[in-house]
Parts: structure tokens; C-alpha cells; sequence
């Protein structure tokens, strides 16, 4: 190779060297921008013009009306505020609503930056019939619970103990007790199941939960925000991996293998936010007894509302048969 020729191979390979470190710091800042919409305790201004597209949601429907009169029916009701401090010092907040002559207990945990009435408000009404105290938790960095960083399940796993501990302690171990989670608090109830659950737990019920933050995140990259996710998810997970002190690849398939209490799966076939896949995921790696039940035409945290009766007729059988 002449002179000439060495001078013209070296531009194009130092252009293409600069390009791909473009690249790469483009791919940092937009993982560093999202990430800090997914995980920080405040939300970035820009988070409320693209949740929309994030969620995949269709915006005001009769569902979003209905669920927001049942958020403040419930959150009008008598309850306890409860406080409790968490294994890493957070102070954890709950709502305590007993109910005479109680038969069981459920341990109910919101999705991701929802909250307690809104998740619930719909089912609270079934659920006092059938005889359920139930302890609705505030989820870490969400709303008066305190923490800086939203942990996709992997740290709120460990905060169902907590409240494990604060239900034992208030109630005996007499009732059985089930942990019960919709969206990412549906993930954190599952991620939960691989750990060493105390004998009181009866059962899970995991409305449309994802399989791991990362698995996630690339579903609404790729397919809700159209934006391509490998270099992206590398630094995703660095991120979180530095802020939160854990890996994010903790999964519920990995949890759910190691599984022994039942578990009672439920998901809308028309999910624009978690696809449907990973509840059937979930449901194969299960090792423990398992039921499904999945929802046509039901979008995010929809069943209840699209087939109230078959939501009701599946919990009653779980409940007939394990508690």
C-alpha cells in the first residue's frame, strides 16, 4: 500500500472510529435519560409526554374513568396508616383494612409509579365480601414511602418480608395469607416466591407482571418507542446496577422455578405494556401448583374490568382450594 493510499485507509478508519463513539455516547444519554424515567423517584418533565407511548396506552376510556372513581372510593375508606422501616432503613408505608371475622389476608402491591387505590380500587369491593383483610402497600420511592430509586421488583421482593414481618406480628400466623400484585407489583410477588417464603403464605396472584426489568425495558424500547435496545440495555443495566446495588437481571422465571406455593397467574391477551408472553413464561417455569387465567380483549391491568365474573369465579376456586 502507498503513501497516498495508508493516508485515505487511516481517515476513513479514524471517521469510522468517531461515528461509532457517537454512537455510543448517543446510546449513553438516551439510556441515562430513560433509565432515570424509570427508576428515579421524581419523575422527569418529558416522562408525562411519552407515558402514553411508554405504556402503550390508549389514552381516556371508560376503563380510566371507572378506575379513577374506584381509586377515590377506596382511598375514601377508613383504613390505618402503617409505617414500617425497611431492612435498608426505608420507611415503608401501608394501608390496613380489616375486616370481621376475617379468611384470609392478602398482601396487595401496586405497579410501577401507580398507586394503592388506583391498582385496587376496582377489586376492594370483592375482596371485603369474600372475607379479606387486606394490607395495601405504598411501594418504595412511590408516593409517601421513601427510597430514591423505583427497584422493578428486585429490590421490593425483600420489602414484602417486611411487611411479611409487620402482618405476623399485628395478625398471628393463624389466617393464610397471599401476596397479591398487579403490573411490576405482580413481578415484585413473583420475584418474591424464590425466596423463603414463611408458612403462612397460601398463595401469589400476579396480574400481568413482567419476567425482569430488562426484559421489560427492551419490550417498550423496541416495540412502544421504536428505538433499538442492545448498546442501549448494556448501559441501562450498568445504571441500575450502580444506583441500586443490584444486578437487574433477577428474573421471575428463574424465582418461579424454585417455586412450592401455588400461584395464580393472570394476564390480558391485549397487554400494550406487558406482553402476554411473559405471564405464559412465568406460567411454564412454574414448579409449584399453577392456574391461568388470561383475558381476551383486556389491555394493562384491564381483566378485572373486561371479565369481572371470571376474575372472581378463578379467585374463589384458588382460594377454596389452598387456603
Amino acid at each position: 500500500m502507498n503513501a497516498e493510499k495508508a493516508r485515505t485507509a487511516g481517515k476513513y478508519v479514524g471517521a469510522a472510529a468517531t461515528v461509532a463513539a457517537i454512537a455510543s455516547l448517543s446510546a449513553y444519554v438516551s439510556s441515562s435519560y430513560l433509565l432515570k424515567m424509570a427508576i428515579n423517584r421524581e419523575e422527569p418533565l418529558l416522562l408525562r409526554s411519552v407515558e402514553r407511548r411508554i405504556s402503550g396506552s390508549k389514552g381516556e376510556t371508560d376503563f380510566t374513568r371507572t378506575m379513577r372513581e374506584a381509586s377515590r372510593t377506596l382511598k375514601a375508606k377508613e383504613n390505618e396508616v402503617v409505617e414500617i422501616t425497611a431492612r435498608d432503613g426505608t420507611v415503608l408505608v401501608g394501608h390496613w383494612m380489616p375486616v370481621e371475622d376475617a379468611k384470609r389476608i392478602i398482601l396487595a402491591v401496586h405497579g410501577w409509579r401507580g398507586s394503592w387505590s388506583q391498582a385496587f380500587g376496582m377489586v376492594a369491593d370483592f375482596w371485603d365480601e369474600q372475607g379479606c383483610s387486606v394490607l395495601y402497600v405504598e411501594q418504595r420511592a412511590t408516593n409517601k414511602s421513601g427510597g430514591d430509586y423505583i427497584g422493578f421488583g428486585i429490590v421490593e421482593r425483600l420489602d414484602c418480608f417486611d411487611w411479611l414481618n409487620w402482618l405476623e406480628e399485628r395478625c398471628g400466623t393463624t389466617l393464610p395469607v397471599y401476596l397479591c400484585g398487579v403490573s411490576m407489583g405482580a413481578t415484585t410477588v413473583l420475584m418474591a416466591a424464590g425466596l423463603d417464603l414463611p408458612p403462612t403464605i397460601h398463595g401469589i396472584i400476579a396480574d400481568c407482571g413482567f419476567t425482569s426489568p430488562h426484559a421489560i425495558w427492551k419490550h417498550v424500547a423496541n416495540h412502544n418507542l421504536h428505538i433499538a435496545f442492545r448498546m442501549r440495555g448494556r448501559f441501562a443495566d450498568e445504571i441500575f446496577m450502580r444506583k441500586l446495588h443490584m444486578a437487574p437481571d433477577i428474573s421471575t422465571t428463574d424465582a418461579l422455578s424454585q417455586c412450592t406455593v401455588p400461584v395464580l397467574l393472570i394476564h390480558g391477551n391485549d397487554d400494550h405494556f406487558v406482553p402476554v408472553s411473559m405471564t405464559h413464561e412465568n406460567y411454564a417455569a412454574c414448579a409449584g401448583p399453577k392456574r391461568l387465567l388470561t383475558v381476551p380483549g383486556a389491555d394493562h391491568g384491564e381483566s378485572y374490568y373486561t371479565a369481572p365474573e371470571a376474575y372472581q369465579a378463578e379467585l374463589k376456586r384458588f382460594w377454596q382450594d389452598f387456603d
